[in-house]
């Protein structure tokens, strides 16, 4: 294992972004990297080789100084006290633009712990715990259903692994990024928002349409919010949405976003459901 000291640009505390002192994750081919934080701030990263340092450093997103967005936001009306509390806090990412897709197609629509479970499966398919491109090409969208994906969205998977080279995403502009993504049949907002966080390390495009975001504007506004709403709520934050619904998701679970009630959003929805 190779290992690399690495000083975080701005604010960087790891153990408000793992469960715990340490980050493991898996890299391509069947190997991890891991990471430790020291108390004068530097990050050690050990990995098998040097690429596999770099691709450690950009999931931890060492390399990005969010010092402007908790300046900016800091005394924001809903996300000021989450902006305050989470100095430090970097969403992760995949090793992979594909495991990135992957967990977008699995997630679109049902619950989080069940589409975890369908990536898991899949990934047993593969033999890795980093989806390659290479490997999600070779199963049919027959074999992915077999691990219990929907048949619109094993094609869905299926096709766009097999007709754009997902890692040179990384190379275009976000807007270009949306753009690609967005005329593909079964890839909305929501899929996007997950491949540019967690595959590309964008945080100019938010989660529009996140269930959890819906949650929480119902909260706010007293009634069932559309997916097409939850643009709304992130638009203020610019090209820093895709953090800001992160941290407003993670805030809402401390309490931490003033008059979001979960309460009153589990009220909302079952209201909405019995007029339906």
């Amino acid at each position: 294992m190779l290992e690399a000291a690495i000083k975080p640009s701005g604010p960087y505390r790891l153990n408000l972004i793992t469960r715990g002192a340490l980050w493991s994750a898996p890299l391509p081919g069947d190997v991890h990297a891991e990471a430790g934080q020291r108390r004068d701030g530097v990050v050690v990263v050990r990995a098998p080789d040097k690429a596999g340092l770099d691709l450690a450093r950009f999931m931890l997103a060492l390399d990005d100084d969010t010092t402007e967005f908790h300046r900016r936001f800091r005394d924001d009306p809903l996300l000021g006290p989450t902006a305050r509390a989470f100095v430090g806090w970097r969403p992760l990412r995949l090793a992979t633009v594909a495991h990135a897709l992957l967990r977008a197609v699995c997630g679109q629509l049902i619950e989080s712990r069940r589409a975890r479970e369908i990536e898991r499966a899949i990934l047993r398919v593969c033999r890795q715990k980093a989806a390659t491109q290479s490997e999600l090409r070779r199963l049919s969208p027959a074999r992915l259903r077999a691990c219990d994906l929907s048949a619109g969205r094993a094609a869905t998977l299926s096709r766009l692994c097999r007709s754009i080279d997902l890692e040179r995403l990384k190379g275009q502009t976000s807007a270009a990024v949306a753009a690609r993504l967005s005329r593909e049949r079964g890839i909305g907002p929501w899929s996007v928002g997950v491949i540019a966080l967690e595959g590309l390390g964008r945080y100019d495009i938010g989660l529009v349409g996140d269930l959890g975001l819906i949650k929480l504007a119902s909260a706010l506004r007293g009634r069932w919010v559309e997916a097409w709403e939850t643009a709304e709520l992130l638009a203020p934050y610019g090209e820093w949405q895709g953090l800001a619904g992160e941290l407003l998701l993670l805030g809402w679970t401390k309490g931490l976003v003033p008059g979001a009630d979960p309460d009153v959003a589990r009220r909302t929805r079952l209201r909405a459901r019995r007029a339906a």
